[in-house]
């Protein structure tokens, strides 16, 4: 027999009880995703895969499951892990123990800094630690024409990895405005991945051209904000995925949407979960517990986080707790609050000795903050042609256009604490170019210090918001001795920092380290008068050009509504 028929006599042999099975989990009820409904039995384990449902297995290893509930594991649809400030080794360290068995990554972030470099090092470790991890190739390298990323990825430089066994496809196609307008280079990526999976991004998208958006292959959309929004995606053949990040909370809103008749059709989302509220509320674990807490129906959400998220990805083999299907399972002590007992990961158990499996493979983006030193008159903002204020909303990646009056000296314009301005800049990082973009924000709430972070989605340029210019230096050049990261200042002097020299992305030290070391930053913003909970994130999405209305980039103010550059 080959090296397979043997696994598959291994199997009959375990599922019919001639052997015992590598493992059962025994004496638990599970759930029957199939028809919604709670049995109670054994569940033998071969290997990665569940092989028998029923009574009475008996097993080489067995796990007592009496008094608990058992699930699918649950399936992260879209993730930046990027975000997570940590490598995708420690990401899966973090999150597999709260019943995240599955994740489906773009690596646009560090992409946008690195280019090939970065899409390989993602897919050379997503195959090779526990969290199984898929990885969809980056659209959007660089996001837009409108700033300067580090990177370009063509259509035919991402065609190389088209049929790599950890990809499934071509990741959110955010550049909505450049598919409408029928963008050669947009279409090209496009008709590259006909017939493969293709992830949407189309906020605020609607009527004909979101027939038109749908029309040309995509297949989801995480960015809907409003039910009436989620409700016409839906219609219109779009898997709606259901985000609550750090900051893009929009769960509240959306859960409504899930029903008895609906799940099929949705899926959750992060995009994404700092470490702080990882560790303080939770992973896929949390967004269930909430969704359930505002009135979903509790065996529904556990239905959408496997079984529809893995069937909308083309992932048969899980998403099911039966026989054939990969042994991904999650032992809750109770159901309505997702209590996480215990997880089983292609039929391991989750226990420190598999967390502590590394890979071997070392992280790539040392070095990649190519910025020389800046001075305080770089952010002067002459006097000019009117220029519109950002208006941020707390926990949302939409902003404002304000138009408001500021105040002016010796032909400067000046930030206005009365009126929650405050300066911002985009300082490009990645070629040298000297481009600086200016402008104003409101909502930041403090009057004195600033804020810099080398997070700015998705080109990742260096983004300061300060009330003086010689503090937003002090950032900025801090920064570019840590090699990137985030740096709150006051008085010149430097509150609190944390280093991110992985592409000036992510920290190469342990989550829970990073964990700690964000408590201090967000301490120091706090004393500084800012009121959001997490202004570094919110501040981060300042400089993405496709979520309207009016962001910033290295190349100055952008009105997304129109797709353009403002005049200066």
């Amino acid at each position: 027999m080959t090296g397979y028929q043997e696994i598959l006599a291994r199997r009959i042999d375990q599922a019919r009880g001639a052997a015992a099975a590598d493992l059962v989990v025994k004496g638990g009820r599970y759930l029957d995703v199939a028809r919604g409904v709670l049995e109670t039995g054994d569940l033998a384990i071969c290997g990665d895969t569940i092989v028998g449902v029923g009574p009475d297995y008996r097993g080489t290893c067995e796990s007592d499951a009496r008094g608990r509930i058992v699930v699918p594991g649950f399936i992260d649809t879209h993730v930046h892990v990027e975000s997570s400030m940590v490598t995708p080794v420690e990401f899966g360290r973090c999150v597999l123990p709260r019943g995240t068995t599955t994740a489906i990554c773009d690596p646009h972030e560090i992409s946008n800094v690195l280019g090939a470099e970065g899409l390989e090092y993602f897919l050379q470790v997503a195959g090779k630690i526990p969290l199984d991890l898929f990885v969809q190739l980056s659209s959007c390298v660089p996001a837009t024409h409108l700033e300067t990323s580090g990177a370009a990825l063509t259509a035919q430089e991402l065609s190389r990895w088209r049929d790599h066994p950890r990809s499934l496809g071509l990741a959110e196609m955010m550049n909505f405005p450049g598919l409408l307008a029928k963008d050669p280079g947009v279409l090209d990526k496009l008709a590259a991945f006909e017939g493969r999976h293709i992830d949407g991004h189309a906020p605020m998208v609607s009527g004909r051209d979101l027939c038109a958006y749908a029309a040309c292959g995509i297949r989801n959309c995480h960015e809907s904000s409003s039910l009436a929004e989620a409700e016409e995606k839906l219609s219109r053949g779009l898997q709606v995925l259901l985000r609550e990040g750090s900051v893009a909370k929009n769960l509240d809103t959306l859960i409504p949407l899930l029903t008895e008749r609906t799940w099929p059709f949705l899926a959750f989302c992060t995009d994404d979960r700092n470490p702080l509220d990882i560790e303080r509320e939770g992973h896929l674990d949390y967004l269930i517990r909430r969704a359930i807490a505002l009135g979903a129906p509790a065996l529904d959400v556990y239905r959408c986080v496997s079984w529809a998220a893995a069937r909308h990805f083309g992932l048969a083999d899980r998403g099911m707790v039966a026989p054939g299907q990969r042994a991904d399972l999650v032992l809750l002590d109770d159901l309505e609050t997702c209590a996480v007992s215990r997880v089983i990961a292609a039929g391991r158990p989750v226990d420190e000795a598999l967390l502590a499996e590394d890979p071997g493979i070392a992280p790539v983006g040392y070095g990649s903050m190519k910025l020389a030193p800046v001075t305080a008159e770089a952010f002067d903002v002459p006097v000019g042609l009117p220029q519109p204020v950002i208006g941020i909303i707390p926990l949302s990646l939409v902003t404002e256009r304000l138009d408001l009056a500021l105040p002016e000296r010796g032909g400067l314009r000046l930030p206005d604490p009365e009126q929650d301005v405050l300066r911002v800049a985009v300082v490009e990082r990645h070629r040298h170019s000297g481009n600086i973009g200016r402008g104003f924000v409101k909502g930041f709430g403090f009057r004195e210090g600033a804020l810099a972070a080398s997070v700015g989605h998705d080109s990742h340029n260096v983004t300061v918001i300060g009330a003086s210019t010689r503090d937003m230096a002090v950032a900025v050049n801090r920064l570019i001795e840590l090699g990137g990261g985030f740096v709150a200042v006051r008085d010149g002097k430097v509150l609190a920092e944390l280093p991110l020299p992985v592409a000036g992305l992510m920290s190469d030290r342990p989550f829970a380290e990073v964990a700690a070391a964000l408590k201090p930053l967000q301490a120091a913003t706090q004393a500084m008068g800012c009121p959001l909970p997490d202004p570094f994130i919110q501040m981060a999405f300042l400089a993405l050009p496709v979520i309207p209305h009016l962001k910033i980039t290295d190349r100055g103010l952008v009105d997304v509504d129109r797709f353009e550059l403002i005049a200066a």
